[in-house]
């Protein structure tokens, strides 16, 4: 085996790079999403250990949607990319594009053992710019391809030094082999399917033998009429070793998957499900188009599901004929490889076996997999099909007459599929132009039109996607994702009625509950969120929620462990004003995920409205300590904290409300609720710039702009307060409590008797009842010298108010002034006051400082899911209402400022008899 030399290593390495170049800048599609985006497995909060108990798409390998791909090494290099750049999809993509150009330069080096110099480079150049390999270079999830091939080539090699000198057995290379076998199956299955190569190499290649003579050798022994040579024993004492410890790898694979296969389709895999011989013939008929697409990487697609490639249902369809011209073709090259002892046969041999091999656990031949066709799985095999086209033109560039034409025409397709892999690159930059590629190539398929629908869903351009969503209906009649998405689209659009119709529709395509049978084993688990998204839909309507309910049964029903059915079904309760029975749906879904931050704070959600702050607050902290950054929660035990007046919960709300808006720098609720915390802590000036934040960030945020006011009016800058209060107003003029405010503000700093009157006018104009601005009025007429609508004014207040002695005393005294000559040149207000908003002022003030406003504590509400069932989390929006709860601190300020106000009402009364 010759050495591979660093000239040979930098053509690799360069033409990888000016193919892959433009692969950095694409983004995260397709399966991305669900394995890089939506995987809490690559946050560093996630401990490490739960890695290796997860599949690929960060799914529990236990639960029954897990789609039992354990791949725990390659979900540790996106961790590590994560660690580097959280996700910026350029690491990732760059990361790939590395391996690769590693696994190239590694193929080389196995190249060397079969082909001369010239004829290796040229197999490994064809293998770095085959365009079949995109979709695992620069699709990021094909990264588990990349890897497993890197562990895989290198157990090769060193399986390839286990023989030592006169035949001897050389362990340690065979240890390293079973330890790297082990790696690549832990980056993808198809790992373990070097131990067959190794096989082939040892029998073949190794020792030299051929088919006859393997049958001669058994045929003499079994005969009795010879004894099985040394060598031979060797040989298989290291194939005992080598398939016990594959069988042991098998084991523990079985265990990790718990003896479960993942639940496919018929949407999937259409021929898995299909009678015989429709599903023999279909499935042998993709070999020959899983090796057309290696011979003629034209027409590439980024999914063959559903109906893709029409099922082969009678031995008469024309296709048939390309499955038995592959197979004779394999054949003849099987044949030709096993019965003869050259260097070509061997190379053809290898080159069988790299493409057969691996692909075997793809194949459907043996299991049913998820897929029709997967590109990324011609990875390895696409390496046998390099040495062999690499192999054939040696054959014929020898012959000096075709020198010439060989070399132009190896050009040429190295040239082309360059091109073709670059220009492929480019259809991976989004999901709108991936899937839209795909079509051009398959307009079968309902998942592309559902996909490019998704795709043009998410730039939220609802009309386009409902047209994809119905042409994948009207492609597949049956398909149950699509009449789902139509479903949601037209929810989006506010078009309930057909929303209803579709999902209901939906519904009717799901397989009937058959006695004794296990029903999810027939049905994709994420098509049982047709009931979450039909209940979603009906339940805005009051009178439905019954009915809403009945659908979160019927799919826990068909499905005890759907732990978003009864996610949903407790916000309903709670909405039912059931409380205690959504604590037991969120009990039970606690039972099936207890890692599940969103859980922890729904059930806090349940315990606040049950009356139980410190339960809540135990579930809030249980949230954040499964996910620190979990927004809502640490918002919400925030505010609770804040309500409950115990100064030392201040610190930590403080810190978590810096923690929120560090995560929504765009909400203005935290900058507000920042402000109401250091008004608590007397910090008048930090609560100014709070509140000038949050009104910055939202400028008719009603209740930061009157607490603003509040705060200028509080520490003698009552001037400051009128242009906040003049906004606020212009946004709401209804509100009550600022025009008290600007009425008081008016009438003792800016001695606008008039202003302060039209505030006191319009306040009663919206509420006659409100006693505070009657009673102002009243103050407003006595300041006019109109002491006899003065007393008019205190009668109708006295009768609103019946038991406020107060406004008993101030009629006495005003009527005492009436039979009075003296009244003109007394106040009734020393310093031209009014009975206003503050602590010393009247004791029906009902202006009280706002010292929360939580958003709405609502739970994480389950949006109607597409066809992968993404759970959607959004942050409640502010209701701009005032808090009505009075806490124990803020009874105690009211009990303050009564006692202050009768103090000063003494002192009024004082001034008013001329004492």
């Amino acid at each position: 085996m010759a050495d591979i030399n660093l000239k040979e290593v930098t053509l690799i390495v360069g033409l990888v790079a000016a193919c892959y170049w433009n692969s950095l800048f694409c983004g995260f599609v397709f399966d991305d999403v669900s394995a890089i985006l939506d995987n809490k497995d690559l946050h560093p909060t996630t401990p490490l250990k739960t890695l290796f108990q997860n599949d690929f798409w960060g799914t529990p390998m236990s639960e029954e949607r897990s789609h039992k791909s354990y791949r725990p090494l390659t979900v540790l290099t996106f961790r590590l990319n994560y660690l580097f750049s959280e996700l910026k999809p350029m690491s990732y993509h760059l990361l790939n594009t590395i391996f690769h150009a590693v696994v190239s330069v590694i193929f080389l080096k196995v190249c060397k053992l079969f082909l001369d110099n010239r004829s290796s480079v040229i197999a490994s150049l064809l293998f770095a710019v085959h365009p079949i390999h995109t979709e695992a270079v620069t699709g990021v999830v094909g990264r588990a391809e990349l890897l497993s091939s890197i562990f895989f080539l290198a157990a090769f090699l060193s399986y390839t030094k286990s023989k030592g000198p006169d035949n001897s057995i050389v362990w340690t290379p065979i240890a390293l082999t079973v330890l790297l076998v082990a790696v690549a199956t832990l980056c993808k299955e198809q790992g373990i399917t070097v131990v067959g190569i190794c096989c082939v190499y040892e029998v073949f290649i190794a020792q030299g033998y051929t088919l006859p003579l393997l049958c001669t050798t058994a045929g003499q022994f079994l005969r009795g009429k010879g004894s099985i040579p040394f060598s031979m024993l060797q040989t298989l004492i290291k194939l005992i070793v080598l398939m016990f410890s594959t069988l042991l790898l098998v084991v523990i694979r079985v265990q990790v998957i718990q003896s479960q296969l993942p639940v496919f389709t018929r949407f999937d895999n259409p021929a898995a499900v299909s009678p015989t011989p429709t599903r023999q013939l279909t499935f042998n008929y993709l070999l020959p188009v899983n090796a057309w697409l290696l011979l003629n990487p034209s027409e590439l697609c980024c999914d063959w599901t559903m109906g893709t490639i029409p099922l082969i249902e009678s031995f008469l369809d024309v296709r048939n004929l390309a499955t038995f011209i592959f197979f004779c073709f394999l054949v003849a090259l099987g044949v030709f490889s096993l019965r003869y002892s050259g260097d070509s046969s061997k190379t053809v041999l290898m080159a069988l076996c790299l493409m057969a091999l691996p692909f075997i656990p793809a194949s459907n031949l043996f299991f049913p997999v998820g897929f029709v066709v997967a590109e990324r799985v011609l990875y390895v095999p696409s390496m046998g099909f390099c040495i062999l086209v690499a192999h054939g033109w040696q054959k014929i560039s020898n012959k000096s007459i075709l020198k010439k034409l060989s070399w132009v025409c190896l050009s040429m397709v190295i040239f082309t599929h360059a091109l073709k892999t670059l220009h492929r690159n480019w259809d991976w930059e989004s999901e709108y132009t991936l899937f839209m590629s795909a079509l051009k190539v398959n307009k079968n398929n309902a998942k592309l039109w559902n996909n490019v629908g998704h795709a043009l869903e998410n730039e939220k351009n609802f009309e386009r996607a409902l047209k994809y969503f119905l042409q994948a209906t009207h492609v597949q009649p049956d398909d149950i994702g699509a009449h789902m998405n139509v479903g949601r689209t037209y929810k989006n659009l506010n078009r309930t009625k057909e929303a209803e119709e579709s999902y209901m529709m939906a519904k009717s395509l799901m397989p009937q509950v058959i006695p004794g049978k296990k029903y999810a084993a027939r049905i994709a688990p994420n098509h049982l969120n047709v009931y979450i998204n039909l209940a979603n839909l009906i339940r805005a309507n009051e009178s439905r929620l019954e009915e809403a309910d009945q659908l979160y049964r019927q799919a826990i029903s068909m499905r005890p462990d759907f732990k978003q059915a009864y996610i949903s079904r407790g916000e309903l309760l709670l909405k039912m004003n059931k409380p205690f029975k959504a604590k037991e749906a969120y009990l039970k879904a606690l039972e099936l995920d207890r890692n599940n931050a969103d859980l922890w704070y729904n059930l806090a959600i349940v315990h606040i409205e049950l009356k139980e702050p410190n339960e809540a607050l135990k579930n809030f902290n249980h949230a954040l300590e499964l996910n620190p950054k979990h927004k809502l929660a640490l918002f919400n035990s925030a505010i609770l904290m804040q309500e409950s007046g115990e100064v030392k919960l201040r610190p930590e709300a403080r810190k978590r409300l810096l923690s929120y808006i560090n995560e929504e720098p765009q909400d203005a609720n935290g900058y507000f609720n920042l402000g109401m915390l250091a008004m608590d802590d007397k910090k008048d000036t930090e609560a100014e710039i709070w509140m000038k934040k949050a009104i910055k960030l939202q400028t008719d945020f009603r209740s930061a702009l009157f607490n603003l006011a509040l705060l200028y009016s509080q520490t003698a800058k009552e001037l400051m307060a009128l242009p906040v209060l003049e906004e606020l107003l212009r946004y709401y003029p209804d509100h009550i409590k600022g025009l008290i405010l600007k009425g008081d503000i008016l009438m003792n700093q800016k001695k606008d008797i008039l202003g302060a009157k039209k505030c006191f006018e319009k306040i009663l104009e919206m509420d006659p009842s409100n006693v505070q601005g009657k009673h102002n009025l009243c103050v407003v007429y006595f300041e006019e010298k109109d002491l006899l609508k003065a007393e008019r004014c205190l009668v109708e207040t006295l009768a609103l108010a019946p038991h406020e002695e107060y406004i008993q005393r101030h009629l006495n005294i005003v009527r005492d002034k009436i039979s009075s000559s003296s009244f003109v040149e007394q106040p009734i207000f020393p310093a031209g006051k009014t009975s206003g908003v503050e602590g010393d002022k009247i004791p029906t003030e009902n202006i009280k400082e706002i010292k929360s406003e939580p958003r709405p504590t609502e739970t994480i509400k389950t949006s109607d899911n597409k066809s992968q069932s993404k759970s959607n989390k959004q942050l409640g929006k502010n209701t701009e209402k005032e808090n009505p709860h009075k806490t124990t601190k803020d009874i105690k300020e009211i009990e303050k400022k009564r006692v202050a106000a009768l103090k000063r009402l003494e002192e009024i009364e004082r001034i008013l008899n001329g004492e």
